[in-house]
């Protein structure tokens, strides 16, 4: 299946609340406790969240079916933080977090970011090591969740962007 690349637009906002619940929901499982992946879920409000931080600066990529429908993400800080990559269950494992991230260290180059970094899960990791980044250490943390703390853990990654002089 042939995926379009393209800016976020604020319409997506909803359906990108919608995936990234479902993605953490759904895959998450597959590495991650029940507690931790509810916690995780619960770190991620609603599609307000996309629209600040488009407003703030953030770059969106938005990776959308035939019919322009989101079907996945990548927000790329200026200074070369990936902080989202998310993928909805049904389109997994076809290459588009593949995209995504060429796309978003397009990006990063455009604006003379000299690292990409990250902090991937343990799911999202072997996209990120495709796409040329090294895990740096694991991070073990503890996620606020009703009353309790939740451990869970991911990956501080990285990669050199070497610029073109």
């Amino acid at each position: 299946m042939a995926y379009i690349i393209r800016p976020f637009l604020r319409q997506d906002a909803d359906e990108l609340a919608n995936l990234t619940v479902a993605a953490i929901q759904s895959v998450g499982v597959k590495s991650y406790t029940a507690a931790q992946v509810a916690a995780w879920a619960a770190r991620h409000p609603g599609p307000q969240r996309f629209l600040d931080r488009a407003a703030g600066g953030d770059h969106i990529i938005v990776a959308a079916d035939a019919s322009d429908y989101p079907i996945a993400y990548t927000l790329i800080e200026p200074d070369g933080h990936v902080d989202m990559l998310y993928c909805h269950p049904d389109h997994t494992r076809k290459g588009v977090a593949d995209e995504l991230l060429a796309a978003a260290e397009q990006y990063a180059r455009s604006v003379k970011a000299e690292t990409l970094f990250t902090e991937a899960s343990e799911l999202a990791r072997p996209a990120f090591e495709r796409a040329g980044y090294t895990v740096i250490k694991r991070r073990d943390f503890d996620i606020p969740y009703k009353g309790k703390a939740i451990g869970i853990h991911n990956y501080a990654m990285e990669k050199p962007i070497i610029q073109k002089a």
